[in-house]
């Protein structure tokens, strides 16, 4: 599949207005029926199944996550918190079994209750076409901060 850079570009930066504007459920329709959802706690590459995770969602959890970040259930989000990301350092890797492994570093500021925070880090992306557009088989999320302490983090990172 011959990728073009604007195209992976506009997809990334796409997905983080959704995220932004708390449209979960628009977030949701980019992942594939198998996609996951992971950020590593400690190390960046331990296996979920026998380590710790701060998210390990398949696609039933992440449409458990928007379900409870849309409504009045997410009392950790009350009130919402209020985020902006910088997509940046965009690298087009791979092509192996019709996915495309896309790098991308972000900066995510966070604000609620008077508090700021912010998140670095560099997300991992398979990404596979279906139906003419490109669907998030993998969203790996690699936090600077992996190994320290996090606060409330009940946004989407």
């Amino acid at each position: 599949m011959a990728v073009e850079r604007g195209v992976i570009e506009n997809f990334l930066y796409h997905e983080a207005r959704l995220m932004d504007e708390h449209a979960y459920a628009d977030w949701l329709t980019l992942f594939t029926d198998d996609a996951r959802y992971w950020v590593p706690s400690n190390d960046d590459d331990a296996d979920p199944s026998t380590h710790v995770a701060i998210i390990y969602d398949d696609r039933n959890r992440m449409a458990e996550r928007v379900f409870r970040l849309s409504g009045t259930i997410a009392h950790s989000q009350e009130p919402r918190s209020r985020t902006s990301r910088m997509v940046s350092n965009v690298e087009i890797g791979d092509e192996e079994n019709g996915e495309v492994t896309v790098y991308a570093n972000f900066n995510l500021t966070q604000l609620r209750r008077g508090r700021q925070e912010t998140f670095a880090g560099r997300t991992i992306y398979k990404l596979r076409q279906e139906n003419g557009s490109f669907k998030i088989a993998l969203r790996k999320v690699l936090l600077v901060n992996n190994d320290e302490p996090i606060n409330n983090l009940s946004f989407l990172v």
